[in-house]
């Protein structure tokens, strides 16, 4: 997801996303929606939120970091 998507979700969930990096504006998105804000720290690939819609960026976000 490109961030002009992110920013979109973000305001429409109450987040000023102005200067926040990707990560930073996924957690804050998840925390909006009453989840765990977890993204990019699936470092060994294991996850049990099975829905969650950052899942594959996740876990490419977890192996470059």
């Amino acid at each position: 997801m490109n961030m002009q998507e992110l920013h979109v979700i973000a305001k429409s969930r109450g987040i000023r996303p102005e200067y926040m990096y990707k990560i930073e504006l996924i957690r804050s998105i998840q925390l909006a929606e009453g989840n765990f804000d977890c993204f990019a720290t699936a470092r060994e690939g294991k996850c049990d939120q099975l829905d969650c819609r950052w899942r594959k960026d996740c876990f490419e976000s977890a192996a470059r970091s």
